[in-house]
């Protein structure tokens, strides 16, 4: 058999899971510490997740060990270190994490330097807590990696617990999502079960987001938002990041920026960018929005005191050069080649 014969055939992983979802799923926890065995469990959870974590620490009862209660953006190894210190004082056995993506990468990188079973408690529509995707910071740089032993092997989804999730921080997370489904219609390594998956993802979260960004406590459309999350972090668990997620690393590492805003600012631009060279992504989306999925999601993002630029978080004009030049550098896979002068064209539009 020839190797040219084999050339067009695709590889789908899945990896093992264990999902529990549903308006108080989070009361399931105790019940799940104990099939895994756990006695000295460490508790993270961002000041943001404070009171479900309260409500999570009472329940747990002499099982819970320690809390650390300050993640942070990006996952600094600095920060990973000083949980580190804890989990070795309490001889921890398990990491149960409560809030947004910082919480989550906290435990992953915890998990991933002791072997720790997880159990993952999101509140934002973060996705990243179905991925075997860790991105971590140091020195003002984000290195991510991908290992099956990082992801969680718990994931507990109760919409209930993204009711007290202000508008914009539910429409930049929400967005954040979007752009892992976005960015896996026209990954190079995308399959039937990817598509299937983003197109799904992108269906719900485009339609429910105007609804509950209406009414921020309509439960059912949280519910789909969260579901939707769940679908398009399998996305970002099944194929390879592209340019989207390159850019908003290196902006991320290198500024500090907050991770969901920046990634629905820039996603309409990227999505400007790619599509025109991603035609089944873009008829895809297209169906999705009944017309441009550009404007679409260019609309969404300015709503409800959306990112207004990157200027606007801190991103000086004069380092768009730089961050476009170490893109282009070392490119991830990407439909359009990401060539200096048309990247700091795309940034330049986005600050």
């Amino acid at each position: 058999m020839s190797e040219s014969s084999t050339a067009r055939v695709s590889v789908h992983e899945t990896h093992p899971s264990r999902v529990l979802a549903g308006p108080g799923a989070r009361h399931r926890i105790p019940a799940e510490a104990e099939r895994l065995g756990a006695r000295r469990i460490v508790l993270v959870a961002a000041p943001s997740a404070a009171m479900a974590a309260d409500e999570l620490a009472q329940a747990l009862g002499p099982r819970l060990a320690a809390r650390f209660g300050r993640p942070a953006v990006h996952t600094p190894v600095a920060v990973t270190d000083e949980a580190m210190a804890d989990v070795g004082r309490v001889r921890a056995d398990c990491v149960v994490a409560v809030g947004g993506g910082s919480a989550v990468g906290l435990a992953k990188a915890l998990s991933g330097r002791t072997g720790m079973p997880q159990i993952a408690v999101p509140t934002t529509y973060a996705g990243s807590e179905v991925t075997p995707v860790l991105g971590e910071t140091e020195h003002g740089v984000k290195t991510t990696r991908r290992d099956p032993a990082i992801a969680p092997g718990t994931v507990v989804y109760d919409p209930e617990l993204t009711l007290t999730m202000p508008r914009e921080l539910t429409l930049t997370s929400a967005l954040n999502a979007l752009a892992h489904a976005v960015e896996a219609l026209w990954a190079p390594d995308a399959t039937a079960v990817s598509d299937a998956l983003a197109t799904e993802a992108a269906t719900g979260l485009l339609t429910a987001l105007p609804v509950v960004i209406g009414d921020l406590g309509d439960l059912t459309g949280r519910a789909r938002l969260q579901e939707s999350a769940w679908l398009a972090g399998l996305c970002l668990a099944g194929t390879g990041m592209g340019l989207h997620h390159q850019l908003a690393h290196v902006l991320g590492g290198a500024y500090g920026l907050p991770h969901a805003r920046l990634h629905a600012l820039l996603l309409p631009h990227v999505m400007a960018f790619n599509l025109p060279a991603a035609p089944k992504a873009a008829a895809r989306l297209g169906r999705i929005t009944d017309g441009d999925p550009v404007a679409a999601v260019r609309r969404l993002a300015g709503a409800a005191g959306g990112p207004a630029g990157l200027g606007a978080l801190g991103v000086p004009r004069d380092g768009l050069a730089g961050v476009a030049g170490q893109v282009a550098a070392r490119p991830y896979p990407n439909p359009r080649p990401p060539e200096p002068a048309a990247l700091l064209g795309l940034l330049e539009a986005a600050w």
